[in-house]
């Protein structure tokens, strides 16, 4: 079969619109995951430690069920997630912030969702 013979075929008819088939992909640029790196809010504060009674700072570093967050979603480096954690069960043991979801639900300490 010659190039002649052959008709293109319209990209209306192609299955599933105007993407191309087989070997004629489309080359894309490479995917960058994560995008801005964050930055730990005691570093840029200049804060050397945090206290297990500022609760409202603590409540940014737990989760809505009361379980702590981790660094790679809060951006805390790995010295004060250290010590945000350890301020975070001081202030569970002197019940200032829940240890599980029950006491949340119990104290609406935070919002609920629905």
């Amino acid at each position: 079969m010659t190039t002649e013979q052959r008709s293109p075929a319209p990209t209306g008819d192609r299955p599933g619109g105007d993407r191309p088939q087989g070997g004629e992909r489309e080359r894309r640029p490479p995917r960058r995951f994560g995008g801005r790196r964050k930055v730990c809010r005691f570093c840029a504060d200049h804060m050397e430690g945090v206290d297990y009674k500022d609760t409202a700072r603590l409540r940014m570093f737990i989760s809505d069920r009361g379980k702590i967050e981790p660094r790679r979603k809060t951006g805390t480096c790995q010295k004060h997630q250290r010590i945000v954690a350890v301020a975070i069960k001081r202030a569970r043991h002197m019940a200032l912030l829940p240890y599980t979801l029950t006491h949340v639900r119990t104290t609406r300490i935070f919002p609920t969702r629905g």
